[in-house]
């Protein structure tokens, strides 16, 4: 029964945060469009927490998501800008190619902490910090300190609530976000990554024993993880339709939040995908409803805080006897 309700506990919080607003919310906040505003602002944080969820459940942590995300906007806005002049709107094609862009530049710095951690035993609180510093340095350095404008393109559409062709229902972020929950989910659980991530995350030490390569897999898990945050940028960029160096500042306080508030263990070895982002809906829910109520913005970050640090309580409570 204990196992039953630790694995159904962000579940029934997020049912018990929603009825809650519900009952003193606006009628509006039940309304199908309001809906639809939850879910799609649930992506960004969401998809970059299926990365987050990897590195935690391998016992580590990346305090720089927040920079790498600004960086790959930065990225995506100079891609799209390259070579047009004052052109008014460009293709699919370049806009594929920032994309990418944006998500390599990521994964890049995802992989540089996974060999600095990795090769050269550096505790990765220390690493992902300098990265954090660095990520928001390059991005300020290549965006001149200012925000880029681009052309229209295909990009700026994937956030959109009320999505073009309508019978997608709901905005293309959202649907991209589905499919890397999905592929986030069979990587955990029918995979060797997957299988070899909760093993280092347990513990590292038996994991040397059986002969796992632990300094490579950290590395594959890290550049993966931020190769996550790299299609987080591009759906920021979309949602904010410019590069903006200045983007997504203490976000990757957001990103760990959900993957804990979703029962990841920061000791490693626990975590899923449909539990973080569970954790990032219960986020977005109190943020739309503490919205509508007119609550001020100090108002949701202390509920947010009490919350993380209630999940942190319950999970030293349920591995304390481990």
């Amino acid at each position: 029964m204990k196992n039953i309700f630790v694995k159904l506990g962000p579940f029934l919080a997020l049912v018990a945060v929603y009825l809650l607003f519900a009952a003193i919310c606006p009628p509006e906040f039940l309304g199908f469009y309001n809906f639809k505003t939850i879910i799609t602002q649930t992506v960004i944080i969401g998809i970059a927490a299926m990365g987050m969820t990897m590195i935690v459940v391998s016992g580590g942590i990346d305090l720089s998501v927040g920079s790498q995300i600004a960086l790959g906007t930065v990225v995506a806005g100079l891609v799209l800008n390259y070579g047009l002049g004052d052109v008014l709107a460009v293709g699919g094609f370049q806009a594929f190619l920032a994309a990418i862009s944006a998500i390599a530049v990521c994964a890049t710095c995802g992989a540089i902490i996974g060999l600095f951690s990795a090769k050269l035993k550096i505790v990765p609180f220390i690493v992902t910090l300098g990265m954090m510093q660095i990520a928001r340095g390059v991005a300020k350095w290549l965006a001149n300190e200012q925000t880029i404008s681009t052309p229209t393109n295909p990009l700026q559409t994937l956030m959109m609530v009320d999505p073009d062709p309508a019978w997608m229902v709901f905005a293309p972020g959202v649907w991209i976000g589905i499919l890397l929950v999905v592929i986030t989910s069979i990587i955990l659980k029918y995979t060797i990554l997957g299988r070899y991530t909760f093993a280092i995350g347990s513990n590292e030490k038996t994991a040397l024993l059986c002969g796992i390569p632990v300094a490579s897999y950290r590395i594959v898990i890290y550049t993966l993880g931020a190769a996550f945050a790299g299609v987080s940028s591009v759906m920021q960029y979309s949602n904010l339709t410019v590069g903006d160096p200045t983007a997504a500042a203490g976000m990757e306080l957001d990103v760990i939040a959900a993957v804990v508030i979703g029962g990841g263990s920061l000791s490693g070895g626990e975590g899923s995908a449909i539990g973080s982002i569970v954790g990032a809906l219960i986020m977005a829910v109190l943020r739309n409803g503490s919205n509508m109520l007119g609550l001020p913005n100090y108002v949701q970050e202390i509920i947010i805080g009490t919350i993380i640090v209630g999940a942190v309580a319950l999970d030293r409570y349920r591995n304390a006897g481990k």
